[in-house]
């Protein structure tokens, strides 16, 4: 009888890693070689045309700590993650709110905010780049007609960032507030019902009910935004090459120029095991802090 247990589990095992073999085989050639390989390559310095590989240790990694560009990165990149992730959020579920409410041609309005997020990046930084430039753009044109200033945008080293943020967030907006819209709609209709009932209206329904049984789709948004903002870089290679003066290269733009404009191949990869490990360390962080405010049910 046990034998035959054993063999069953056996089977069962064979079975599962079978079903599991094309998935585990991508993920090997695709994501787990790829990573050891950017490890392994941080570890030396490789100009990536010549064969020979020197290991030289963490001396990589000593340089990231005494480059002012990569911690110009890092802060660049922090800035725009927080921006565009807090204000997409805070803006997407206010729009959601709205959305939600029965009115004339809903659906429409659903239809023109999610559009420029199924639209590519790169075709939109090139739109934005157009509005913002600083003769002829459409937001200039809009500031002159007030009397207000007209800032140089994307040739200003205060202006540049919050330009890219501004485009990210327009064309982002859109999925957040899809998103939320989809967790105001299964916010169960008989738990409003008695909030009413108990006399919570308004701001205090909203905080009380409203907003605990959205914490799973926030936390969905907050940890899928944070890995995605990370990674920027179509925005900035379109619009601005990070400049002027490093004022918006981000840890993925400064990736791409060290590998491939000044062929170090190994610095470039301890600056991404870097942003690797600065994604997954962010990412625990809110799963564990997760078990204190996201409420599922």
């Amino acid at each position: 009888m046990i034998e035959r247990r054993l063999s069953l589990r056996g089977r069962e095992t064979l079975a599962g890693l079978a079903f599991l073999a094309p998935s585990l085989t991508l993920f090997s050639v695709f994501v787990y070689y790829p990573l050891l390989a950017t490890a392994y390559n941080s570890l030396t310095k490789w100009n990536i045309v010549s064969p020979v590989q020197p290991f030289v240790g963490l001396a990589n990694y000593v340089r990231l700590t005494e480059d002012q560009r990569f911690i110009a990165a890092l802060t660049n990149t922090a800035v725009y993650s927080i921006g565009v992730v807090g204000s997409g959020m805070v803006l997407g579920l206010a729009l959601g709110l709205l959305l939600n409410r029965r009115m004339v041609a809903r659906g429409l309005y659903r239809t023109v905010l999610f559009a420029p997020f199924v639209t590519s990046l790169s075709a939109m930084a090139l739109l934005w780049t157009w509005i913002f430039d600083r003769q002829f753009g459409l937001v200039n044109s809009f500031l002159r007609a007030l009397s207000l200033p007209a800032p140089g945008w994307l040739s200003s080293t205060d202006w540049a960032l919050p330009a890219i943020m501004i485009m990210a967030l327009w064309h982002s907006l859109g999925y957040s507030t899809v998103i939320f819209l989809v967790g105001l709609q299964n916010v169960p209709a008989e738990l409003v019902e008695a909030a009413k009932l108990d006399g919570a209206t308004g701001v205090r329904l909203f905080w009380r009910i409203t907003l605990p049984l959205l914490s799973p789709t926030t936390f969905f948004l907050l940890v899928t935004g944070l890995i995605a903002s990370f990674q920027v870089f179509d925005a900035v290679a379109v619009m601005t090459q990070g400049g002027p003066l490093d004022a918006t290269t981000v840890l993925v733009f400064y990736i791409y120029q060290s590998a491939f404009r000044f062929f170090e191949m190994g610095y470039a990869s301890a600056i991404a095991m870097v942003l690797f490990l600065i994604v997954v360390t962010l990412t625990a962080a809110q799963l564990m802090a997760s078990r204190r405010w996201v409420h599922y049910g």
